[in-house]
């Protein structure tokens, strides 16, 4: 299973009502034709605050994270290349003034167990410093890093996101520099008082160290998620 995430950007002028309105209302039904999507979310951010990490925040300004989910990267580009995918293409323009789409490997550290209380999702935009490479970032962040978080309390779900492709635009292959994101965490607790009690705790504060080896940003966001297809 992939991800396609789009970290995207509202238009200048428009509110974030209508924003929301056009996204889930208008966009979201011309994406949901595509062939072979598995699933599609819209991840509307609700609080833009650097919470819990001490790391430096990235230079993201987002309103949301939308994410389309195939079987595989094959898939994808099958979907995208259908005539059903131009008319979401021309339908960025009316509401988006930024879009950057990452192409993503699902690593489920802790499943996801909600249960029947209420819950918050955080999720952190990644990116590793300039003399780790991409293979060394990979193994400390789904090996090490990850062992640390399985170890946490009142977690409630946790999915590292692997970049293994960007996007510049809607169909454009780019470079590193353009899209300067490694990975995408999705993180899900009881309240943001647990978030907040747990990383203040040793076992936070020893993950947080390894994590400052192989991560020089963070970016993190609550967001609120809708499941459209």
């Amino acid at each position: 299973m992939i991800s396609r995430f789009g970290l995207v950007k509202r238009k200048t002028g428009l509110d974030d009502e209508a924003f929301l309105s056009h996204w889930r209302g208008t966009h979201g039904p011309l994406a949901a034709r595509l062939p072979g999507l598995r699933s599609y979310y819209q991840h509307r951010i609700e609080d833009a605050r650097q919470f819990g990490v001490d790391h430096p925040r990235g230079g993201w300004d987002l309103d949301g994270f939308s994410e389309l989910q195939f079987d595989s990267v094959g898939a994808m580009k099958a979907a995208i290349a259908s005539p059903e995918f131009a008319p979401t293409v021309e339908d960025v323009a009316k509401f988006l003034g930024e879009i950057r789409l990452v192409v993503c490997e699902k690593n489920v550290v802790v499943p996801l167990a909600l249960g029947d209380g209420p819950f918050v999702k955080r999720m952190s935009i990644l990116r590793r410093h300039p003399h780790v490479s991409s293979a060394d970032f990979r193994r400390e962040w789904q090996e090490r890093h990850a062992e640390f978080v399985r170890h946490w309390p009142n977690v409630l779900g946790y999915t590292q996101n692997l970049v293994v492709d960007r996007y510049s635009a809607m169909a454009e292959t780019a470079a590193y520099e353009a899209v300067p994101v490694d990975g995408i965490v999705e993180f899900w607790f009881r309240s943001k008082d647990d978030v907040a009690a747990l990383f203040k705790s040793d076992l936070v504060a020893r993950t947080q160290e390894h994590a400052h080896s192989f991560i020089a940003e963070i970016t993190t966001y609550f967001v609120e998620t809708v499941q459209i297809a």
